[in-house]
């Protein structure tokens, strides 16, 4: 029996309560109440708070009650019901828990059942979400920023498609404007042997870059001056943007759309910036001031109205952000999620009121995530220069300095508004202490286990399985924990935070361990004895941990090995 189970089974009693006409509740029986893993050893398998929570809206006799009466009453129904094996009413009326050995041990043999699939739900089935979670320049490589972003904003991706959501990942190429001239400037002066601008790119990239432009077109060196240059321009644009990609994809970071800023501005593509403010001075919500042309976004409480086109005929990037944002609703998407740096914090009510503007609810059509900076730290010190790109550290020096588990996990564990250092050392360390290793080792050590189990001849026992041989109270504390990886995965989605899904690895991989420890709790038969149908249930219960432990790296883009 798992939480969602005992639910429904603690609900199934209230109506049939109301059925009886043993209560009153005006109000109807809730569709679920809440079931949590109790804090303290000897309080029961769990714990709900359901009669505390109803007690003022229920009437006994046509009468009101207390909690404590009303649990009474919950408690006496309960302890009937299939599976459980005591319900205790403590202090002022919450009910401890303890089920069934069988009811319990059955959640081992869900999970194998399930497999890949286990954890999954439907909570947010129907729901179309756009992720935008790295909006780069196609003229560099990939550096530690984006690093944290690719790793959470794929992270948030995966839970929240195993939520029953569908997801789209997207990458906004930022292609378009100057800076995608001083790239092309820096590549043809690199190509030529001349200094590169003093505002241009630096770094031995460019070199390498220039050098296989012209190793794929000799040519191109012979182009007219304005032309060289946005031939170099768009053949760095090209080979930089593969890079970025390949970069991602070595990072098990994929995205499903890779929009590019230019289409906002095609004359003829439908949402261009044009059309967006064509309907938007329609609806009233722009007027002109200054000799700009303004959205009026104070309406919606931003601290002041944005300019979208400036006196001397420009677009801002708010124009840019406007169009983009209707272009994503325009293609279905019920929710949008922008990921953003630290630097982009006065972002969140502008984009919020800009939704309003367009006639969205942004508690229902808008997300914006601000995440903070990370520093990585070896022997010391900060990780700051790039042998390829000068100034910044690059995903690909990050990943082949730490490894690409090593990495994932570690920026996948903290929120995203937690600043984080992370030292090589600690985070790449083959021990106990390195929260990734450990996760990894208790799964590496199921298979293991599992292997072993399969040289004395055991296997599963299928149809034969006897939950109720999982009695012992460390059995328990491992069924209860990889009954609760649904709740904790459907938490993690709802509020964007796959790190939820990294902490109860570790919490998991503890209580495994220790029951790994525990002589009363072994699986493999020993010495010459014969296999019985506890070891067999055991095995049961060391494949369905192998399965979570499994699910879980995998909701984090990181591998689960066999072996380690």
């Amino acid at each position: 029996m798992n939480p969602d189970q005992l639910s429904e089974t603690i609900v199934d009693v209230l109506q049939a309560l109301v059925a009886d006409g043993a209560i009153t509740l005006p109000d109807g029986v809730p569709t679920q109440v809440t079931v949590e893993r109790p804090r303290q050893k000897g309080h029961g398998d769990y714990a709900t708070n359901v009669a505390l929570q109803l007690a003022k809206r229920v009437q006994i006799g046509g009468q009101g009650t207390n909690p404590r009466a009303f649990a009474d009453l919950v408690a006496e129904r309960l302890r009937a019901a299939d599976g459980i094996a005591e319900v205790e009413v403590a202090g002022p009326g919450f009910l401890n828990v303890t089920v069934e050995a069988g009811a319990q041990g059955q959640v081992a043999a869900d999970v194998v059942a399930a497999g890949e699939a286990y954890g999954r739900t439907q909570t947010l089935a129907g729901q179309s979400i756009n992720i935008e979670f790295i909006s780069a320049n196609p003229t560099g490589p990939l550096h530690l920023g984006h690093t944290r972003w690719a790793v959470l904003g794929d992270a948030i991706g995966r839970v929240l498609q195993a939520a029953g959501a569908d997801v789209a990942r997207e990458f906004y190429i930022n292609d378009r404007g100057n800076q995608m001239d001083l790239f092309g400037a820096s590549l043809e002066a690199a190509a030529l042997g001349r200094p590169i601008p003093e505002d241009g790119y630096q770094g031995g990239y460019i070199a390498d870059l220039a050098a296989t432009i012209v190793a794929e077109r000799p040519d191109i060196v012979d182009l007219p001056e304005g032309e060289r240059l946005a031939a170099f321009r768009e053949a760095g644009y090209a080979l930089q943007l593969k890079d970025q990609r390949d970069q991602l994809d070595n990072f098990n970071t994929h995205f499903d759309v890779w929009f590019s800023e230019r289409d906002l501005h095609a004359d003829d593509s439908h949402g261009s910036v044009a059309d967006t403010l064509r309907d938007l001075k329609a609806n009233g919500h722009l007027f002109d001031a200054d000799g700009a042309l303004w959205m009026r976004t104070t309406d919606f409480g931003d601290d002041k109205d944005r300019v979208l086109i400036r006196s001397n005929g420009e677009l801002t990037y708010f124009a840019s952000d406007t169009a983009y944002y209707l272009n994503k609703r325009s293609r279905g998407f019920d929710h949008c999620i922008y990921l953003l740096g630290a630097d982009h914090h006065g972002y969140v009510g502008r984009l919020r009121a800009m939704a309003a503007c367009v006639g969205d609810d942004p508690e229902l059509t808008l997300d914006v995530m601000i995440g903070q900076l990370v520093k990585i730290m070896r022997d010391g010190e900060e990780l700051r220069l790039s042998k390829r790109a000068g100034t910044i550290v690059t995903l690909t020096e990050l990943v082949d300095e730490i490894g690409v588990d090593a990495l994932r996990y570690s920026l996948a564990r903290y929120p995203a508004d937690s600043p984080l250092t992370l030292d090589v050392a600690e985070i790449t360390k083959a021990s106990s202490d390195n929260p990734v290793y450990y996760v990894q080792y208790a799964h590496a050590r199921t298979c293991r286990m599992m292997e072993n189990a399969h040289d004395v001849g055991m296997s599963l026992p299928g149809d034969d399985f006897d939950p109720s041989l999982l009695d012992h109270e460390l059995d328990g504390r491992l069924l209860r924990a990889l009954a609760e990886y649904p709740r904790v995965v459907a938490s993690a989605a709802e509020l964007r935070e796959p790190h939820r899904v990294a902490r109860y690895l570790e919490d998991t991989a503890a209580v495994f361990n220790r029951w790994y420890d525990t002589k009363e709790c072994r699986m493999l038969p020993q010495g010459d004895e014969p296999v019985t149908p506890t070891n067999e249930a055991r095995l049961v219960l060391v494949k369905a941990v192998r399965t979570v432990l499994a699910n879980g790296l995998d909701l984090l883009g990181v591998s689960a090995p066999e072996r380690m």
